[in-house]
């Protein structure tokens, strides 16, 4: 059983749909006790930063996000769900993250227009089973204004430019997470999500 986070921000439906098409069990939940029954978690997200922490926060998913983490559960981050992860952001003032990963969330530094919508490659940096099937090269589709910065170069998974290079997903243990959207990324996207849920 995979249970997607509901918090109240992004596009649910798109994720659990495309979940669901890859042939994976699939419940959305706002219930920490979900979380403990679920096998992996799925935090997407889109929308600001600080009101998705304190949208968390009500609810008391924070803790329950952190301690399956801790109890070795995979957990898939989306767009803003990837930010999520990280210490600290920049967007709106100073906010706090979950802090699983170390690093900050900072603007895209690019003269390119912001947010960076559309069809983007991915250079790929280490292997993953994540990424089975995954042509280095692939374009994947992404909406943001925001990017991550990680403390260990070591949790980088792939990079993408525009304008400049930024990292476009992170892997650490059973933590990952992606800047593009691969519910909206077609057939490469849903490989991504068929390799999550084996």
């Amino acid at each position: 059983m995979i249970v997607i986070i509901d918090y109240g921000m992004g596009n649910l439906r798109s994720v659990e749909k495309a979940l669901e098409k890859v042939g994976a069990e699939v419940a959305v939940s706002r219930d920490p006790d979900e979380l403990r029954r679920a096998d992996r978690i799925v935090l997407p997200g889109v929308g600001a930063f600080g009101d998705a922490m304190a949208n968390l926060e009500k609810r008391g998913l924070v803790e329950a996000i952190k301690g399956e983490v801790a109890a070795g559960k995979p957990l898939l981050g989306i767009c803003l769900g990837l930010d999520l992860l990280f210490e600290e952001s920049d967007e709106h003032g100073r906010h706090q993250g979950l802090g699983l990963l170390p690093g900050r969330v900072e603007l895209l530094p690019t003269n390119l227009k912001i947010p960076h919508i559309g069809w983007n490659q991915i250079n790929i940096r280490k292997e993953s089973r994540l990424l089975a099937g995954i042509p280095d090269g692939s374009a994947f589709y992404f909406v943001h204004s925001y990017v991550v910065v990680p403390g260990e170069e070591s949790d980088i998974l792939c990079e993408t430019e525009y304008g400049c290079t930024f990292v476009s997903a992170v892997e650490r243990g059973n933590i990952a997470a992606f800047q593009f959207h691969p519910e909206k990324s077609s057939s490469l996207g849903l490989t991504i999500l068929r390799n999550f849920a084996s």
